[in-house]
């Protein structure tokens, strides 16, 4: 099977909105396999309810290798956790194929603000207790949740506004409708050099090569906030292993390729590539992990 697969276009599903980090690790690499393959890969953007609904399109669809996901930490690791019911069980409904990529969030907020860093933004937000707003790009997603974690953390009061993605978050941050935001490094970027956001921090362990003048939370003062976005390719699982395994092997040569490390790590994205079983016990620890953030914040969405 895996010698005649595919022999007609894959759809890749993005369950967020088109110009966030997801979407835009998931077009890098959708290009790629399209000439590894010699069939279209097709981007499809499913964006809304935090990730909810292209996830579930995917559980739900055929097992035949033609329709796949890009998951992430919010849809697979934090939302079984966030919401009381799901239309899908990120363990049963999924068969695992490979991570693609792990990145920080950076914190950032609009320059209009007087804050230049952490301490100052803190120190801003809790002279006006519950006058500030947040953006998201969605409940459930990892920039909704790992914010939650650094507001718990440094003890804020600061309004949640879930959005269809990061792009349209990172909209509202520059026209100064929300105030703060975590985003990925990708999309950021770009808003960042223009001068129309401003970022304060990065969410990884340690700082990342493309902005190295910014500061981890811990170097901040804020040990305990870190987070890590990370994405992946899944398929509806009882997808024969023929075919999880020629994705797999295209992919992880994809993401060994000197121009795709070069392109993801200019963005701010770490290339993964990792065999299913190994990515399956890291969705496995990661759905362990925030399981624990959750139930320590007391965070919820409905």
């Amino acid at each position: 099977m895996a010698q005649q697969y595919p022999i007609r276009p894959l759809r890749l599903i993005v369950p967020n909105g088109a110009g966030g980090s997801t979407d835009l690790v998931a077009r890098t690499v959708a290009n790629k396999l399209a000439d590894a393959l010699h069939q279209q890969v097709v981007v499809d953007n499913r964006g809304g309810s935090g990730g909810i609904i292209g996830t579930e399109i995917v559980g739900k669809s055929a097992p035949d290798g033609y329709t796949l996901l890009v998951g992430t930490i919010g849809n697979l690791a934090i939302s079984p956790h966030l919401y009381r019911k799901l239309p899908y069980d990120p363990l049963r409904d999924f068969a695992p194929v490979t991570q693609l990529s792990a990145a920080a969030y950076m914190l950032l907020v609009n320059p209009a603000l007087p804050a230049r860093s952490v301490r100052d933004f803190v120190n801003y937000a809790k002279n006006r207790g519950g006058q500030l707003s947040y953006a998201s790009a969605g409940n459930g997603t990892g920039s909704h949740l790992s914010t939650v974690l650094f507001i718990s953390v440094a003890g804020l009061d600061i309004a949640h506004v879930p959005y269809k993605g990061g792009a349209p978050g990172i909209t509202d941050l520059i026209a100064n409708q929300v105030q703060m935001m975590f985003n990925g490094i990708p999309s950021s970027l770009p808003h960042i050099a223009s001068g129309r956001i401003r970022a304060l921090a990065v969410s990884s362990p340690n700082r990342v090569a493309v902005a190295p003048e910014l500061p981890t939370f811990a170097e901040a003062g804020y040990a305990g906030a870190e987070a890590t976005s990370w994405t992946g390719v899944l398929a509806p699982a009882a997808t024969p292993p023929a075919v999880i395994n020629r994705l797999n092997t295209e992919l992880r040569a994809i993401l060994q390729s000197h121009d795709i490390r070069s392109r993801m790590q200019a963005d701010g994205a770490e290339p993964a590539g990792s065999t299913p079983s190994a990515f399956g016990a890291y969705i496995r620890s990661e759905l362990a992990k925030w399981g624990t953030v959750v139930r320590a914040t007391g965070a919820r969405a409905e």
